[in-house]
């Protein structure tokens, strides 16, 4: 727009339209006059007026006065309790740090964030009960403190347990973060790293919908709390969603931003205002946006501004003006900030300067606060955002308070602390003589806070935290024999992503479980060889399908409804990644198991969201992640960026993820019939598996008798072929195996070499049995030794690997093996486009390369000539100048 065309060109005109929106506003509210103006700007775009740009408004709380709901609770009884509380998760800190072992810990976030969640401990947050799940909390991780502050003034935990925050080794402490692995009945998610917890909790939200839709759970009465810091939003993953939340109507979702104005090594926008810039995102986004920003100290001084020089001087000063005002004190207020313009100074000419210093940002202020709760809960088809204004370390005065090294304030002495004590208005419960012993602080049982305490959380269903470690329904769960088509020889050519895909039709169509079933797909079902879901079960969309497919006419259309059982998640691997989390932990927050299947390109998985696979495993989650495509060399012409070899180097990484590479279908039916069993039959065990699958055609033979332990467990003996001469043993995996049977042919037929030749379906697995076994033997030297699984399984004779992972995959195991002759392939390297058969070539784990690895290592041993090796490398017409394709 010109400047020209910014003149008013009609004074009258303008008046007019403004007196008209405020006698709206004043006569028929704020709803009514939003209403009208977004029809206006609608007719606007329409006409095709240029739209301004900003989306943010006033920097001022978006509730008015004469809207807040009058405050439901005792202010003094909570205030007394929230000073207690914030009392003692500072003791903790400080009594951990006495012990000197660098244990480290955060006090500042929780001072700034005390109002917010007592708030809600006393009127928002439902516990879990016999009827629903309760509310579902993402504490921000910093503040756990304070979580165990209050926990253990209810009675929740004891002195001994504050006493080890931070040293869980002796099973006696509490965790830094929040941490369902280590605290399985309290904590009921992992929020740190940061930004998992905010993309994590708008699909978790999501999920409560799914499951409401499907008619599985009624969860319109549960809502989803996420607490963030404003630091925190610089995270991807914390803004990556916020438009999913909204185009979903996420309703049940409420964010809080903890918006204290810093980072943990500064500003968190020095030259701006954070609270503004978030307020146009997520109105862009589409959510509800309520601003909490001034306590109702400044309401005095707002009503008082006549000539709106304060509300002026407010949008005007950036953040880190605001945060250096909060490190000072009233005076440097009085003369830096209002002291900018006569009005304003003479606004507070009659304060003095402890009066302007005492004036607080609205996080501080349990009335705002509650107001934004309450507006939250009654928002309808958006989710809602609230932004807190606060101070970093509030309350700790020149220890940390507003300073840059508030995250980091792990100590305080002795005058720090009895300042603390002093603002908290504690002195009546630690005397001067107290001080030193740092002494944590109860409710006497009978008094008015004790009562009152605990008469609020009965209100609301119970204690919070908790978290149900297992669920209590019980499933009847299929048997093996429930997959019998694919146990035995299939009649023509398939991949085990088919095999896989027909193992899950077996479970859709399965009486016991198959509504608890969750397919997950990020945009690849037609890959995957998928897409008949669409029609069988549907798509989950929460406003079904208000348009005729394109390919209606077709049996597999892509069908929509409220009810579907797919969630599709279109190309967005970390979405898909937290629906499989929130629906793999469905045991545990809603007490209704589901079983959720994501499958996705192997490459795009825990490569794209490894720190989502950790907080999977940190959170117990219980499901299966299927690793399609996979492999280095089984997709032809996709190039480095869509082939793996090492997502099974990753996936060993997680303790309590169970990863297999299959190569027939009846081993991809066994393992997902035993991770059913595991974890969602007696045993109820906290892991989750990872399958890797090709989409590469090969023949599926039958079962061989004896094999599913085997298969299990990690290897198995799945042929032998003949030979004279001398006996080896080739182990294989995935697609690989193929090459490693063609080349016992090979060495039976052309050199009279025969062959054990073992399917390994998971190194990993047997190199952990293995290390499970040296364990228990070095730590009972007089005990039967014992023997690992691998070791059992084989003799002394020469061993060659392959696989379509890294040399690593396979070398882990190299200790359990009884053959000094132990010789690995692998596909090191960068990926590349090609033929499978070039490929294989290249990074040397073709037929070929078995063959002469196998004779070398039988050379090495006599058994054969060299020279027979180096008639094999010519035979294979292998360049031995090549470069490795390590480097390659």
């Amino acid at each position: 727009m010109s400047e020209v065309n910014k003149i008013d060109v009609d004074a009258l005109e303008t008046q007019e339209w403004l007196q008209a929106l405020e006698s709206v506003v004043r006569e028929e509210g704020v709803e009514r006059a939003q209403f009208l103006l977004e029809q206006v700007l609608e007719q606007a775009r329409l006409d095709g007026v240029d739209m301004p740009t900003g989306t943010t408004t006033n920097y001022v709380n978006t509730i008015p006065v004469d809207q807040e709901p009058a405050y439901p609770g005792d202010v003094n009884i909570e205030r007394r309790i929230r000073s207690i509380i914030r009392w003692n998760a500072i003791m903790i800190v400080l009594r951990a740090s006495k012990k000197d072992l660098d244990l480290g810990g955060h006090m500042a976030s929780y001072q700034s964030s005390a109002a917010f969640y007592e708030v809600c401990f006393n009127h928002f947050f439902k516990a879990p009960n016999d009827v629903d799940g309760g509310d579902l909390v993402y504490y921000q991780g910093h503040i756990s403190p304070g979580i165990y502050a209050r926990a253990f003034v209810e009675g929740r935990l004891t002195a001994e347990q504050l006493d080890n925050f931070r040293q869980e080794v002796d099973g006696k402490g509490l965790p830094s973060y929040p941490h369902p692995k280590l605290m399985p009945e309290f904590w009921q998610f992992p929020t740190v790293s940061m930004g998992l917890g905010p993309i994590a909790s708008i699909y978790q939200a999501r999920f409560l919908k799914y499951l409401d839709g499907r008619g599985l759970k009624d969860t319109k009465n549960q809502r989803v709390y996420a607490f963030l810091g404003d630091g925190e939003m610089d995270e991807p993953e914390s803004r990556g969603a916020i438009s999913f939340a909204a185009r979903e109507k996420l309703d049940n979702l409420c964010y809080l931003i903890n918006c204290n104005l810093q980072r943990l090594d500064g500003p968190v926008m020095g030259n701006g205002k954070i609270i503004q810039e978030l307020e146009g995102l997520f109105k862009g986004a589409g959510w509800n946006v309520i601003k909490v920003v001034w306590g109702s100290g400044w309401d005095i001084l707002l009503a008082k501004d006549t000539t709106g020089k304060l509300l002026q001087l407010m949008n005007e000063t950036i953040d880190g003006d605001y945060q250096t005002y909060k490190a000072k004190d009233g005076a440097y207020v009085r003369e830096h900030f209002f002291g900018r313009y006569p009005e304003t100074a003479a606004l507070v000419a009659d304060m003095t300067d402890e009066e302007i210093f005492a004036l607080k940002r609205g996080g501080h202020e349990p009335s705002k606060l509650y107001a934004a709760f309450k507006k939250a809960e009654e928002t309808k088809d958006r989710p809602t955002v609230i932004l807190a204004k606060t101070v970093k370390g509030y309350g700790m005065g020149e220890a940390a308070e507003g300073k840059n090294i508030a995250h980091q304030v792990k100590k305080m002495d002795m005058t720090h602390v009895a300042h603390l004590r002093s603002r908290l208005g504690l002195q009546d419960l630690v005397s001067d003589d107290q001080l030193a012993d740092l002494p944590y602080l109860t409710l006497e049982e009978g008094s008015e806070e004790h009562k009152y305490l605990h008469a609020r959380r009965e209100a609301l269903q119970g204690y919070t935290p908790k978290r149900i470690p297992n669920f209590s329904e019980k499933l009847v769960l299929p048997e093996v024999d429930a997959f019998k088509p694919l146990l035995e020889e299939q009649k023509r050519d398939i991949s085990t992503t088919m095999g896989f895909v027909r193992a899950l039709n077996v479970l859709l169509k399965d009486k016991g479980i198959g509504k608890n079933i969750v397919p997950i797909i990020a945009d690849e079902a037609r890959t995957f060889g998928m897409e008949g879901l669409f029609r069988q079960i549907g798509i989950y969309n929460p406003h079904g399908q208000n348009y005729t497919p394109q390919d209606r006419d077709i049996v597999s259309y892509y069908k929509e409804a409220t009810s579907g059982q797919v969630l599709q998640e279109g190309i967005n691997e970390l979405g898909a990644m937290s629906s499989w989390v929130a629906a793999a932990t469905s045991y545990s927050t809603n007490d209704l198991p589901m079983i959720p299947f994501y499958i996705y390109y192997s490459m795009f998985g825990f490569q794209r969201v490894g720190d989502m696979a950790w907080m999977a495993g940190d959170q117990q989650a219980r499901g299966f992640l299927l690793g399609a495509t996979a492999g280095r060399t089984t997709l032809n012409g996709e190039g480095l960026q869509h082939e793996d070899g090492h997502s099974h180097i990753l996936a060993n990484t997680v303790p309590n993820c169970i990863s297999y590479d299959p190569t027939f279908a009846y081993e991809v039916a066994v393992i997902m019939q035993d991770g059913i069993r595991r974890m969602y039959g007696e045993e109820q065990e906290n892991v989750f598996y990872y399958l890797t699958l090709m989409n590469e055609n090969y023949h599926q033979p039958a079962m061989p008798e004896g094999a599913e332990e085997g298969i299990r467990k990690g290897i198995y003996k799945l042929e032998t072929v003949a030979g004279e001469k001398a006996k080896v043993q080739l182990l294989g995996s995935g697609t690989i195996m193929m090459e490693v049977r063609k080349a016992a042919q090979i060495l039976s037929e052309e050199y009279g070499i025969g062959s054990d030749v073992f399917s390994v379906t998971s190194f990993n697995e047997l190199t952990r049995d293995g290390q499970d076994v040296e364990r228990f033997n070095m730590l009972n030297p007089e005990a039967e030794q014992k023997t690992a699984y691998i070791t059992n399984a084989l003799t002394d004779a020469v061993t060659v690997a392959a696989t379509d992972y890294m040399k690593n995959y396979a070398e882990q195991v190299r200790s359990f093996v009884p053959s000094s002759n132990y010789k690995v392939l692998g596909t090191d390297g960068y990926g590349r486009s090609d033929s499978r058969e070039n490929l294989r070539r290249h990074f040397e784990v073709n037929a070929g390369y078995v063959v002469v690895a196998t004779l070398s290592e039988l050379a090495k041993r006599g058994e054969v000539e060299k020279s027979v090796v180096v008639e094999a490398i010519k035979k294979f017409d292998i360049d031995t100048n090549k470069v490795n394709p390590l480097y390659a």
